[in-house]
């Protein structure tokens, strides 16, 4: 089904303020999440709402956030999320990130004891916008095998680049270290479909098809050696450096077993620092071009720059309608229900 960007923002907001968000965490969460769906990262949408109440209501998740500055200084800063919403201290983080990046030509923060902070393209294009490039990566659950291993040790450990190209949409990277997220291990369970073989491993080491033994088993990193590799450093970074759990330690966001302990790295890089900002898009504006225009492979009709295809899904979604499966629809509407929430989202609000 598909709903008008607006109305899945008033539906999102409406549940957020009713689990006890602030009206600003409450915007911040439901962009981060309406953003997510409107690129088709519907992983990352609307349908981790019903994901965030149950947590509140197991009393594993902060509401309001309480967002606590452990340390602000030079070009850095330390934060503890305190079990709140991780989009909210995330969004905040990137922010202290780019004004440090203005005063010092570089700025970084880490984040420690947060949750799930969302869709880390969503940090990294706040930077890209702010005249910088933009970086963004956190750690989570374990659901990957270092290389050569059968055993879950890391998480997917995402990590997201941006950087602005003038009047064009940033060109964005935004990637998981393995082969898959495992939100797409976990759609296609909800979904009853079977996955790709290649994805996953199951408990025994042996690839599989089946979304099921995939969640008992682990996920694959991508590129082999080099995912795990990639891994390893972000968890160390996002979690040992940051003060927050890493490795075995960390838990799901999806299962009522305690503060997952995630940990995160927001970073900008100033663009004027080192040129005129001017210069730079000149300059990554024939860049991109040039990468578009290059030769292209038998059957190949159009070469895509990072994020591009996402881009303008999200465009296409702004005009046409976010689509949101039927499954998530009922989740949410049983949501507004339970907690006496009077809107719904049904076919009619499409606009």
């Amino acid at each position: 089904m598909k709903f008008s960007h607006g109305h899945i923002t008033k539906v999102s907001t409406a549940l957020l303020k009713s689990l006890g968000a602030s009206d600003e965490e409450a915007a911040v969460v439901a962009r981060n999440l309406l953003m997510a769906d409107m690129r088709g990262i519907h992983t990352h949408g609307i349908n981790f709402i019903p994901k965030i109440a149950d947590r509140v209501e197991n009393g594993l998740l902060n509401i309001p956030t309480k967002l606590e500055t452990i340390s602000d200084s030079g070009a850095v800063a330390h934060f503890d999320g305190n079990n709140g919403l991780g989009q909210v201290a995330a969004e905040k983080a990137m922010r202290r990130a780019v004004e440090h990046s203005k005063e010092q030509g570089i700025g970084m923060s880490l984040v420690r004891n947060t949750n799930h902070i969302g869709l880390l393209a969503f940090y990294s294009i706040i930077a890209a916008r702010e005249g910088a490039v933009g970086f963004a990566m956190c750690n989570s659950a374990p659901s990957m095998a270092p290389w050569g291993g059968s055993e879950a040790f890391f998480g997917t450990n995402p990590f997201s680049i941006a950087f602005p190209v003038g009047d064009q949409n940033p060109v964005v990277l935004d990637m998981s270290t393995s082969l898959v997220a495992r939100g797409k291990i976990r759609r296609a369970l909800k979904l009853k479909q079977m996955i790709p073989e290649g994805w996953a491993l199951d408990s025994e080491g042996k690839p599989t098809d089946d979304p099921e033994k995939a969640m008992e088993g682990t996920l694959i990193p991508v590129g082999g050696p080099k995912g795990s590799g990639m891994a390893l450093f972000i968890d160390v970074i996002c979690g040992m450096l940051s003060g927050s759990k890493y490795g075995r330690d960390i838990l799901t966001f999806h299962k009522p077993l305690g503060p997952t302990g995630v940990g995160a790295m927001l970073m900008a890089i100033d663009i004027q620092h080192f040129m005129k900002e001017e210069t730079f898009h000149d300059l990554a504006r024939d860049y991109v071009g040039e990468i578009r225009e290059s030769r292209k492979a038998d059957g190949v009709s159009r070469i895509y720059l990072p994020g591009e295809i996402e881009a303008e899904m999200e465009e296409r979604s702004l005009k046409n309608g976010v689509e949101i499966d039927d499954v998530t629809v009922g989740e949410i509407n049983a949501l507004l229900e339970k907690l006496d929430v009077s809107l719904r989202l049904d076919g009619d609000e499409l606009e």
